[in-house]
Order: C-alpha cells, then structure tokens, then sequence
C-alpha cells in the first residue's frame, strides 16, 4: 500500500525570525512522505529565501492568513493537510500520530493537535501558564489537521474572517465527521513578548472577530469561547497550577484582563465600523 502524502501548508508574512526552525521540525518528522508548501504574503525580509532551502513549492499570496490557506490547498497534492503557523515547530512524531489517529476511525475527518507556549521574558511565562489551561479543553482547541476530501467539501477557511477562522473551520469540520485528538505537542514560539504588544494584538483581532461572532453568535461553543467568566472559571479550577508560582499566576489573571478590557473595547469598535460602512 502507498504511504498517504502530506502537505504542510504554512502561511508567512516577515516570518524570518522563526521559519527555519519551524520548517527543521517538519523535515525532522518520524514520517517522511510530506509535501511542504509555504505562501507568503508580500515578505520583505528572507522568509522566501529561507523558505525556498526547504522547498520548490514558495508561493506569494494575501491579504490574510485564511486566503493564504487555502490558496496553499489549492496547489497541494497531499491526501492530508497540516495547516500550521511559521512560529510553530512539531514535536517529532506529530504527523504519524495524526495518520495514525485519522484512519483508526474512518468518521474522523480533522485533528487537533494540542499546543505548548514559550518565549522570552516574564510576559511570556504568563502566556505559557494561559495556554497550558487550554489543552483538551473542547471550546478552545481546534483542528490544525485534516483529510483534504473534507476540507474541500467544508469548504476551506472562510475568507472573510482574520479571527475565529479555525474555530469556525472546526466547527463545518464536524459536520463532516468528528474531531479526533492526539497527545503530541506542537510547540507555539512566542517569541519576546510585551505587555503593550500582546493588548495591542488582541485590540486588532477582537476588532475582526466580528464575522465570526455573526454566524456562531448563538452557539454554546460561541458563548464559552467569548466569556470572561468561562475563562476564569477555568483557570481557577486548577489552582495549585494557578499559583504554583504566584507572581507569574497573578500576571498571568492580570494580562488576561488587560486582554478582555481592550479585546471588547476593539470588537464593539469593530462591530461598529461594520454598521457604518
């Protein structure tokens, strides 16, 4: 029997500083049968020059990451995707896990992989604790892996969304099939992060959060993912990890309000640019 082909779809715009490492975890992987595609979006550093050591299949592509996705689709061959962002690097068997997983149930049509933050600095500590809440948690993880037949015919990322696209691509995912999960790691480079940078990110994507919003407003999925007490209640139901190390658990509740505070302030501004335009 022929191994499946892969393709890894990754989306860049000025992604230099993290793509080879992210791009050295796919070629590292336990299989080897991968098809590595990368579009990138009008890049002024070397992302395409870093990129093209790894592959011949470098495509340009915008606006946004959603486009990008699907344009990566669009060229690739692959009996299965991995779509995964460039300051993402694999766990080494992460691929065979997602095969396996796919076809010991022929109703699973997508994948989540859970993620595992790090970085520089204390703001970045405080990222890791938030995300380590969230793994198998339903609500908040999505699919990152899929049978291509499925994805087509839930018909890709929508275009028009610049946040909640992957939830909202899990979500039509399902309607194909299940969800299945795995328990290898990708690992989410975050980086030097700010204070200031991480508000003004989240200000940006609450701000196009609005598509989203509209067509999973009523959902219960929606209402959990939007919550600030949902959020809360999660985190303080483990509260030994909370305040294993108190100083980074009381960062960590502090930038996620600063998070919530500024994310509505910029989703009511953004519904309400929608309404006048």
């Amino acid at each position: 029997m022929n191994k499946p082909l892969v393709s890894v779809i990754i989306p860049t715009k000025n992604s230099e500083k993290f793509l080879g490492k992210c791009l050295e975890s796919v070629k590292n992987q336990t299989v080897h049968n991968i098809e590595l595609i990368v579009v990138d979006n009008n890049s002024t550093d070397r992302t395409k020059e870093i990129a093209s050591k790894y592959t011949e299949k470098v495509f340009n592509q915008g606006p946004e990451r959603s486009v990008q996705r699907n344009y990566g689709v669009s060229q690739s061959a692959g009996n299965y995707l991995l779509i995964i962002d460039s300051d993402m690097e694999l766990s080494e068997k992460v691929i065979e896990a997602c095969i396996e997983k796919i076809n010991s149930d022929n109703k699973i049509k997508g994948v989540v992989i859970p993620e595992e933050s790090f970085g520089i600095g204390f703001w970045a500590q405080c990222k890791k604790l938030e995300k380590s809440f969230y793994v198998d948690v339903e609500w908040i993880e999505a699919a990152r892996f899929f049978e291509k037949n499925a994805y087509l015919k839930a018909g890709g990322f929508d275009e028009s969304m610049v946040s909640g696209e992957d939830w909202d691509l899990s979500c039509r995912i399902e309607k194909e099939g299940r969800i299945g999960r795995i328990n290898d790691f990708i690992y989410h480079n975050e980086g030097k992060i700010g204070l200031f940078k991480t508000i003004k990110k989240k200000f940006y994507y609450a701000g196009e959060f609005t598509n989203y919003a509209g067509k999973n407003k009523d959902s219960e999925q929606f209402k959990k993912q939007t919550g600030i007490f949902s959020r809360y209640k999660l985190f303080l139901s483990q509260p030994k990890k909370l305040f294993k190390n108190p100083i980074v658990g009381l960062g960590m509740l502090f930038m996620k309000t600063c998070e919530f505070i500024f994310g509505g302030t910029g989703y009511f501004i953004g519904k309400f640019n929608k309404i006048i335009k």
